[in-house]
């Protein structure tokens, strides 16, 4: 790894008070993002109005992604659903994730040909177009963060315990094969993470109050302090150069209640663009 990173500037607040900001996603020239501890899934334009997109009453909205006939999609982590938003706003149980993991499912990625990845405890989900559900890998230490490659061909994980990024191809029928570490990041925690427009990964780390911007084989490229822990980070804007950073106090998942109120959304303005998503 790089000893000598460049240091991205500091960042603009664009909304604060927040319970925990999870799962930022730009989508129609807004960035959308789960609200941990109001339930919510909001939607906020770069001057900072926002407006609640969904509720789910019953539990923790984990994160989200879209189908490619734009329906959203919502992980329900603790009950173990993927619930799709209809067109009147309601939400339906797309997939049921019961039986395949101990413990919530956590993130969520669709690639360019519909199929959805979902992971939790320590195994990845794979839902495919037609409805069917199974398990495409496991022994993953502690699952969080997925990126697809626009090609389609690599699906990138962040292993939180692992302190690792791991790769896998993705087959035609969406199994995930030739698992590799795609970055060993040191002393890393990966949580959300991103993929630039050349190729590069940024990924926030809670413990260590970062986002980095890493490239295959781990040499870090840049990174970004904050003065609380980094959750997820997502590209976007008018020319997907904007960094956004889901950002928060931490004082583990006991006490995850005392976080609520400490969460802020920053951008950052940086050299290479997002990658449209696939």
């Amino acid at each position: 790894m790089s000893s000598n990173p460049s240091l991205a500037a500091e960042g603009e607040v664009l909304l604060s008070g927040l319970g925990i900001g999870e799962s930022p996603r730009w989508h129609d020239g807004r960035l959308w993002f789960c609200n941990w501890g109001t339930q919510e899934v909001v939607a906020v334009d770069l001057e900072g109005h926002r407006e609640v997109i969904a509720r789910v009453p019953t539990s923790i909205p984990f994160c989200i992604d879209w189908l490619p006939d734009g329906r959203l999609l919502i992980v329900s982590g603790q009950e173990r659903l993927l619930l799709r938003m209809e067109p009147d706003g309601s939400l339906v149980t797309h997939a049921d994730l019961n039986g395949l993991t101990q413990g919530a499912f956590n993130e969520i990625v669709v690639d360019g040909r519909g199929n959805i990845y979902v992971n939790g405890g320590d195994i990845v989900a794979l839902v495919r177009p037609d409805g069917a559900v199974r398990k495409v890998a496991d022994g993953v230490a502690f699952p969080n963060g997925m990126a697809v490659t626009p090609d389609n061909k690599t699906l990138i994980l962040a292993e939180s315990h692992g302190k690792r990024l791991t790769a896998f191809d993705i087959l035609a029928d969406g199994s995930l094969t030739n698992r590799r570490v795609w970055a060993d990041l040191g002393d890393g925690c990966p949580d959300g993470i991103c993929i630039d427009a050349d190729g590069a990964v940024w990924y926030a780390d809670v413990p260590n109050k970062l986002c980095v911007r890493v490239r295959e084989g781990g040499d870090v490229l840049a990174m970004i302090h904050l003065d609380r822990g980094c959750f997820a980070c997502a590209l976007g804007g008018s020319q997907r150069k904007t960094l956004f950073l889901m950002a928060a106090e931490w004082y583990g998942f006991a006490r995850m209640t005392e976080s609520f109120g400490t969460g802020q959304i920053l951008a950052v303005e940086v050299g290479v663009p997002g990658v449209q998503p696939s």
